[in-house]
């Protein structure tokens, strides 16, 4: 069985382009769970609910690593456990399928890539904050 899970980061923010993507990549549209959380540390339920549904043999489909996890240690804590009980992951812009080695090898590599650039808009959005500007990026981060 294949389920989805799609994030937008505020509800002003529109998921369909995540959705339509999952349904094209085979997801059923009753399959799709969505959560609007904002912030790292936001409560994400309907991702709570996706891993609670996912049985061995399964799938979780997503569009990028940074919908999934909010760290590199939680994506990897992730990937891990959805491997140990049976689950495959897919992540469609990055080609991602964790049944293979090969995609294994990706997901970890990518996701060190999608906890750096969160750091990096992170410390920009920061270091732009009115009376941070002379402060610097090194000392923002």
């Amino acid at each position: 069985m294949l389920l989805g899970y799609a994030r937008v980061s505020g509800a002003d923010q529109n998921p369909d382009h995540q959705t339509d993507a999952l349904v094209r990549a085979g997801v059923a549209a009753e399959d799709i769970h969505v959560d609007h959380a904002t912030g790292a540390k936001a409560s994400r339920p309907k991702l709570d609910l996706v891993l609670r549904l996912l049985r061995d043999g399964d799938t979780l489909v997503i569009t990028r690593l940074d919908r999934l996890g909010r760290s590199v240690l939680h994506l990897i804590t992730l990937g891990a456990e959805l491997r140990e009980r049976g689950v495959g992951l897919r992540v469609l812009e990055q080609g991602i399928d964790t049944t293979t080695a090969e995609g294994r090898a990706m997901f970890g590599m990518l996701s060190v890539l999608a906890e750096l650039q969160r750091e990096l808009i992170v410390a920009i959005i920061y270091t732009q904050q009115p009376g941070m500007r002379h402060v610097g990026l090194r000392t923002a981060c």
